[in-house]
């Protein structure tokens, strides 16, 4: 029985890390902290971008499908962190490795997938673990524009939910409710 449970802990062990991801993570600079809300600046990054009046997994396959070499080049590009995401879901980014950020970037295949390089910018974060759903994203929304409001900070577009796991990551999940904000 001991050698048994000895042998699952190895396998759990061996799959937990076979799960446990390496992405590049895009930078950033902590400037401030307001209790869980914490007030970024977001340097330039090159990023790819797609809308459509559907959710989820349809943008996602049109930005993986450039990651994976439906692109002028047919340059495979990896995976990083966070993915962005419309409340609606019905726009979705990825941020691009930072060798990019030159805007040496292939062209998409697709017209429906624009690459760009972002502004520098500030924005207030608040961050949340586990799988995200929509009665975590508003309560967390809520938190981030209480605390907003109570530091006299004004939001400039609507949130974005970023997501740093893989859907196959079941711990230490990481998400965030991410505003722009005009701070100086």
């Amino acid at each position: 029985m001991k050698k048994f449970n000895l042998v699952l802990i190895i396998i759990f062990f061996n799959i937990f890390n076979i799960m446990a991801q390496r992405y590049e993570t895009q930078v950033y600079e902590l400037v401030e902290k307001f209790d869980d809300v914490e007030i970024r600046f977001y340097p330039e990054a090159a990023k790819i971008k797609t809308k459509s009046d559907y959710s989820g997994n349809n943008n996602f396959r049109k930005l993986f499908n450039y990651i994976a070499g439906s692109n002028s080049r047919s340059e495979k590009i990896a995976m990083t962190t966070p993915v962005y995401m419309s409340e609606d879901r019905q726009m979705m980014e990825f941020v691009l490795p930072k060798k990019y950020n030159t805007g040496s970037f292939p062209t998409p295949n697709n017209n429906e997938v624009e690459v760009y390089i972002s502004s520098p910018s500030y924005f207030a974060v608040i961050t949340y673990g586990g799988f995200s759903n929509n009665k975590k994203e508003r309560l967390y929304k809520e938190r981030l524009k209480k605390t907003l409001q109570l530091n006299n900070i004004s939001s400039i577009k609507p949130p974005l939910i970023l997501s740093y796991d893989s859907p196959y990551k079941f711990f230490n999940r990481r998400n965030e409710v991410i505003v722009e904000v005009d701070f100086k």
